[in-house]
């Protein structure tokens, strides 16, 4: 006994010494934090501003402090939202002190395709200044390519080369790797949703016919919509760039200097004389003076502007939508949490009108279910516009679908109008595997279903009684999903019935068959919801953001690179591939969600 005590004892001052040195850590880097905080941006007359992706653009703006920083290296990358960057591009149009943009793709900073598509049109809509817009890089991607190609020159480095080679969509298997661990999936399904995909990856080794057309058509539409748009802007024939890219012709840079796609293979010092050519002049120190996007936008600031002017709120759904009420952060959107922003906002007599900004390949249909109530309570006050972003799929069309309007970019993914069970059994895995065996008592014979390990693994498969019941709440939530979408787009049931199934459509496709409005990013659904409430003469954004408690901001400043601090990177890359693995194999009971990503390069 007396040993027992003097082990807790030692126990106890182990525990309580370990939570204080952490906690003296914490404080630590919140001083280096403090410490390295970038100072004010000064703008000086002749400026260029220049977009290179030094900081990632973020759908929403994140509260978290350590979001950009390695504390490894005490190294930050730096975050911006993309209300931000599109706001800061239109300021510099009018600020006497920006000559022009300058788009030089150096830095590591992470653009969804969508974002790159707005960018561009304001940049495009800078233009209209006629201030000059020029880019330049060693190496242009796809997607870096199609964002330059709005300049009114681009120019390569003379080693360089160019990406152009299409679009393309992978989805990995995992049947075969369940089937070594022992391991089974159960999937729930209504038999008309023949294109969700979510379960395939778990039941199949490849593509169903039905998944292969849909994204064939996904891939076809994208590549359409990024030809297209460097057709327009370069005066390029779309079939000839097409042919490019199935020649692998764009290698070199002199392969795109002469077929149009730059104006000149030069060095990045050669620079100097293009800006010398559209007049900028040099500051004192015989340099042109560069102000990165990310550095003007902290300059530009909230919309500050007449105070008492009705205003437009701006509400964000950003990562996969699950159950409950914590805050939105992380890439995750809470159920209960997000509907109680949305009551805010309602609430808020200042706020004429709301932008739904969603960016949400689903999740929970009940969470879902959740949001959706309280777009509909506020779409019977006020004008509510939903502004989707990369995708806007299963679950992300459910919450969208109640708006007065839908506003999507063409590289969008939308629709995906269905929903799953799925379960993996692996009580089989257990024994065989790792010599762990079960028993159990129950009063009745399903009292012990579901039960799982770690959260994701079920002990045993559903019986005949089970299966049918689960059944029976995946064809309920369908056909709520389907009249709810019918209902928000006035469509007849039996239209959205064709066009659901589970597939997902392309924002230019989604337009065509009606599940979404207008064509164009977050500017342009603002634009919208302003002019729905009678305010587009006079007004302003505000952002509605949930409340952060101490305790979340805490945690969540307790991220990735943090744990790799406490407990070494292999332990913390072990953690994060099992996080990723939950996170797939967690999709039990009904969900509506989209699994697609587009692979743009």
């Amino acid at each position: 006994m007396k040993f027992l005590k003097v082990f807790l004892a030692a126990l106890l001052a182990v525990i309580v010494g370990s939570l204080l040195s952490g906690l003296l850590w914490l404080i630590v880097v919140f001083g280096i934090a403090g410490s390295i905080g970038t100072p004010a941006t000064i703008v000086m007359p002749n400026s260029i501003l220049k977009i290179d992706f030094n900081n990632n653009i973020t759908d929403s703006p994140s509260s978290n402090p350590f979001a950009g920083i390695n504390v490894t290296s005490m190294q930050s990358t730096g975050s911006n939202s993309l209300l931000q960057v599109l706001r800061a591009i239109e300021a510099a149009a009018a600020d006497d002190r920006i000559k022009g943009i300058y788009m030089n793709f150096s830095g590591m900073g992470y653009c969804s395709g969508a974002a790159i598509e707005e960018i561009r049109g304001a940049v495009e809509q800078f233009k209209q200044s006629g201030k000059f817009v020029v880019a330049y890089n060693d190496t242009y991607s796809q997607m870096s390519y199609y964002l330059a190609s709005a300049a009114d020159k681009v120019y390569i480095h003379p080693e360089g080369g160019m990406n152009w080679a299409g679009i393309s969509m992978t989805t990995l298997f995992y049947k075969n790797a369940l089937d070594r661990l022992g391991m089974s999936a159960e999937v729930f399904r209504p038999t008309v949703c023949r294109y969700k995909s979510a379960v395939e990856p778990y039941i199949l080794t490849k593509m169903s016919p039905a998944n292969r057309t849909q994204m064939q058509m996904l891939c076809d539409d994208m590549w359409d919509t990024i030809v297209e748009t460097v057709a327009q802007a370069r005066g390029i024939d779309a079939g000839k760039l097409d042919g490019l890219a199935t020649s692998l012709e764009l290698s070199f840079p002199e392969d795109a200097l002469r077929n149009g796609l730059v104006d000149g293979v030069i060095y990045a010092d050669q620079m100097d004389d293009i800006f010398a050519e559209y007049g900028v002049e040099k500051g004192f120190d015989g340099k042109y003076q560069m102000v990165s996007l990310g550095d003007y936008c902290s300059t530009v600031g909230p919309d500050m502007n007449n105070l008492s002017a009705p205003q437009v709120g701006i509400i964000y759904a950003d990562g996969n939508i699950v159950d409950g009420a914590e805050y939105n952060g992380s890439n995750t959107v809470y159920g209960t949490t997000t509907a109680e922003i949305i009551a805010q906002a309602r609430r808020d007599d200042n706020i004429k009108a709301v932008v739904f900004r969603v960016n949400s390949p689903g999740g929970s249909a009940l969470a879902s279910d959740v949001i959706w109530r309280e777009m509909e309570l506020l779409k019977a006050e006020k004008p509510v516009i939903v502004s989707m972003g990369s995708y806007a799929a299963s679950g992300g069309y459910y919450i969208s679908c109640p708006a007065d309007a839908i506003v999507a970019d063409r590289l969008t993914l939308t629709g995906s109008i269905g929903v799953f069970g799925l379960m993996l059994e692996g009580g089989k895995m257990l024994n065989d595997k790792l010599g762990i065996t079960y028993d159990t008592v129950k009063t009745n014979p399903s009292a012990d279903f579901g039960q799982n390990i770690l959260g994701m693994v079920n002990l045993r498969k559903a019986d005949k009684v089970e299966r049918n019941t689960l059944m029976r709440s995946v064809d309920k939530v369908y056909t709520t999903f389907t009249g709810k979408v019918a209902a928000g787009r006035n469509l007849p049931l039996e239209r959205v019935l064709e066009i659901a199934e589970g597939r997902v459509w392309s924002g230019d496709r989604a337009k065509e068959i009606g599940l979404v409005d207008e064509i164009g990013g977050l500017k342009a659904a603002i634009a919208v919801a302003a002019d729905k409430a009678g305010i587009a003469d006079s007004f302003r954004i505000t952002e509605v953001l949930g409340e952060q408690s101490e305790f979340e901001k805490i945690m969540q400043i307790f991220s990735s690179s943090v744990r790799s601090v406490f407990f070494g990177e292999e332990i913390n890359r072990m953690w994060n591939e099992y996080e990723s693995f939950r996170e797939m194999s967690m999709q039990q009971g009904v969900q509506a969600y989209c699994p697609e990503r587009m692979n743009f390069m």
